[in-house]
C-alpha cells in the first residue's frame, strides 16, 4: 500500500503472546508491510507487560517507549543513566535497541506504546500533543488519541487514498472543507506511508487528553519494495 491514510482502533488489533509468557504485543503497522524484524524500516506496536524480564535486542534499531497505562516499569540497562523509571504516562523515552535492558514492574501490568526505527536509514520522532496546533508534514507517520477524542484535519497536503472508515471503527472521515477531517475516538488513530501529510489537530473536548504523534524521516531512503527515536520492546521471540 502506498499513498494512503489507514485508520485503526487498538481494540481491533490482535494481540500476539510472547514466547516467554511475559506479555503480549499488538502490531499496529510496519514498513514495508509484512517486513520481518530483520528488514523493517519502522514498526509501531502496543505491548502489555505482565512480568519482569529482559527486552529483546535488535541490532541497528532505535526505539521509543511511552507508558499508556498502569504503574509502569523500572528499566535497567546499557543506556547512559543505567536506570529509568517509566512511570509517568505519555512521556516518551528514547534509547538504542541493541543494548541489554531488563524491566521490573512497579505494580501490576503495564501497557506501552513502542516505536522502532532502522538506525542509519530512518529517524523517528515521537511527541505528545496536548492542545490544538499544526503538525509539520511527514511522508510516514501515525497519530493515536489517548484518554479522549481528537479532531484531525488534513492541512492541505495531497493524500492519494483514504481507506473507508465508519463510526464503529472509532474514526469518522469527512472529505468536505479544505481537506479530509477525521474524528478520532479514544484509543483510535491513523497511519500513513509514502505520502507527504500534514495535520491540524485539536482535542474534541477540554478533558486533558493527549495525541501521540509519530513522524519518520526517510528522505534519504529509496522507496521500499514491499530519531530522535529509540525504544525497547520486551522479549516476544
Amino acid at each position: 500500500m502506498t499513498g494512503a491514510v489507514t485508520p485503526f482502533r487498538l481494540a481491533d488489533v490482535p494481540a500476539q503472546p510472547w514466547k516467554n509468557g511475559g506479555g503480549t504485543t499488538r502490531e499496529i503497522a510496519c514498513w514495508p508491510p509484512g517486513a520481518s524484524v530483520q528488514d523493517f524500516l519502522w514498526r509501531i506496536s502496543v505491548a502489555r507487560i505482565d512480568a519482569a524480564g529482559p527486552f529483546s535486542r535488535f541490532a541497528d534499531v532505535d526505539r521509543v517507549i511511552t507508558l499508556l497505562s498502569g504503574a509502569g516499569v523500572m528499566l535497567r540497562g546499557g543506556f547512559p543513566a543505567q536506570t529509568h523509571a517509566l512511570t509517568e504516562t505519555l512521556l516518551p523515552f528514547a534509547f538504542p535497541g541493541d543494548v541489554d535492558v531488563d524491566c521490573v514492574l512497579q505494580g501490576g501490568a503495564s501497557e506501552d506504546f513502542n516505536v522502532m526505527s532502522r538506525r542509519g536509514a530512518v529517524r523517528a520522532r515521537v511527541t505528545v500533543i496536548w492542545q490544538a496546533g499544526e503538525l509539520p508534514a511527514a511522508s510516514h507517520g501515525l497519530l493515536l488519541a489517548v484518554g479522549g477524542g481528537w479532531e484531525v484535519h488534513d492541512a492541505g497536503t495531497q493524500v492519494a487514498g483514504i481507506h473507508a472508515a465508519t463510526q464503529a471503527s472509532g474514526i469518522h472521515a469527512d472529505p468536505g472543507g479544505d481537506g479530509a477531517c477525521h474524528s478520532l475516538a479514544p484509543d483510535a488513530g491513523l497511519w500513513w506511508a509514502q505520502t507527504s501529510q500534514a495535520w491540524r489537530v485539536k482535542p474534541a473536548a477540554d478533558n486533558g487528553s493527549g495525541l501521540i504523534a509519530v513522524s519518520f524521516d526517510i528522505s534519504a531512503v529509496p522507496h521500499p519494495t514491499g530519531g530522535d527515536g529509540h525504544a525497547p520492546q520486551p522479549k516476544s521471540a
